[in-house]
């Protein structure tokens, strides 16, 4: 996908009446616009990083296409953008449609016993295709209106070329694990019943 230029005009523009869905310390990260896509921007945090040859916008867009190759629900992206600040870029993208895993969770009547199976298939399914995905948790799952389980904030991810290994497995569920912990729903979560399913 080609990369254009996006001055601030247009980018002013573009995010006009648009949603902050998530900021840090440096301001404003994704925006929900007002067509319902989604603008999010990368930073280049530091000068000499390996970002300078492939930026993680690079690696977003190449994560999204890889993995509809593998027929793994994702988002859909449109534009490719360079910023007027330093180091920025953007990527305009479709939302995979749905809720994610942790907005079902809330819902009244949820089950985890009921979707565990499901998502275990899912986790198994990346692991099989050789995909560590080190920001597995429950808010980068999605599942759309048709039942699929999907993936989004797909930056964080490699391909490898064969299945996982045993130890990247482990420190997959062990990434997963710690998310869990940080959102306190230990006393909710089966998630001794996935680490065994996982380790089989």
């Amino acid at each position: 996908m080609q990369c254009s230029r996006l001055p601030q005009v247009d980018f002013n523009q573009l995010t006009l009446g648009a949603q902050v869905l998530e900021a840090d310390s440096y301001g404003a990260k994704v925006y929900l616009l007002t067509d319902g896509n989604i603008l999010k921007l990368f930073r280049r945090k530091r000068l000499i990083s390996s970002a300078l040859l492939r930026p993680y916008s690079r690696r977003f867009i190449d994560n999204a296409l890889q993995l509809k190759k593998l027929g793994i629900p994702t988002l859909e992206v449109l534009k490719y953008f360079t910023l007027d600040a330093p180091g920025m870029t953007a990527v305009l993208y479709q939302p995979l449609p749905g809720e994610t895993l942790r907005q079902l969770s809330r819902q009244p009547g949820f089950s985890w016993q009921k979707h565990l199976p499901e998502l275990v298939a899912l986790i198994q399914q990346l692991h099989r295709s050789g995909i560590y995905f080190r920001s597995l948790h429950l808010g980068n799952i999605v599942v759309t209106p048709q039942q699929q389980w999907g993936l989004i904030d797909v930056a964080d991810m490699r391909f490898l070329r064969a299945p996982l290994s045993a130890r990247l497995v482990r420190r997959n569920v062990q990434h997963f694990a710690r998310y869990i912990g940080r959102e306190q729903l230990g006393d909710e979560f089966p998630l001794a019943e996935l680490e065994r399913a996982l380790s089989r």
